[in-house]
């Protein structure tokens, strides 16, 4: 295993540990509310990070993307990737896997990193018309990305995104701007 990838993983690990034993109002906010339909075969492909919390596992990557494709047996290949520090900076990537448990609640997925642990990957928030732009989190509300086909948006559909994160319980407080570049 790369060096990059024992610290990814460590610092995610952490993260995850240091977040669960915490307590907050998110706590007490109901599930979110996942896009009633999810074509898994026109979410594949790329998907820049337009904004984000940050967390330990990402705090120092800008140029966040994830590429989605689909393996052999049906599963979903996820690749995570970005440069650190700087938008000159080294690239990084890590590999995880993801899937639709319960086909009743398509938005809802599942993603395993490292063969380890599993976390949630609920998209509240798609442009079901065209696929250009998602909302993803989970229920305790720690983990928040807007998601675009596209390095940048516009002015109103970043709008658009923050009014459905808000809608959802989400504090836009915590919120970074992901800096970006095509790739």
């Amino acid at each position: 295993m790369r060096k990059t990838q024992i610290v990814l993983m460590t610092g995610l690990l952490a993260g995850l540990l240091a977040l669960s034993g915490c307590a907050t109002k998110a706590d007490s906010l109901p599930p979110l509310k996942t896009v009633d339909s999810l074509d898994l075969n026109r979410y594949l492909g790329s998907w820049y990070e337009i904004a984000r919390y940050q967390h330990q596992f990402e705090k120092t990557l800008v140029g966040a993307k994830a590429d989605y494709s689909l393996r052999d047996d049906g599963r979903i290949q996820v690749v995570n990737s970005g440069l650190k520090t700087t938008l000159d900076g080294k690239f990084t990537s890590v590999k995880a896997v993801a899937w639709r448990p319960d086909e009743a609640v398509p938005g809802a997925l599942k993603v395993k990193f490292f063969n380890l642990f599993t976390s949630d990957y609920l998209v509240f928030g798609l442009d079901e018309e065209n696929y250009q732009w998602a909302l993803v989190g989970n229920n305790n509300r720690k983990y928040l990305w807007f998601l675009s086909r596209t390095p940048t948006v516009s002015d109103e559909l970043l709008a658009k995104m923050k009014a459905i994160a808000v809608q959802q319980g989400y504090d836009l407080e915590k919120l970074f701007m992901v800096p970006q570049k095509e790739r």
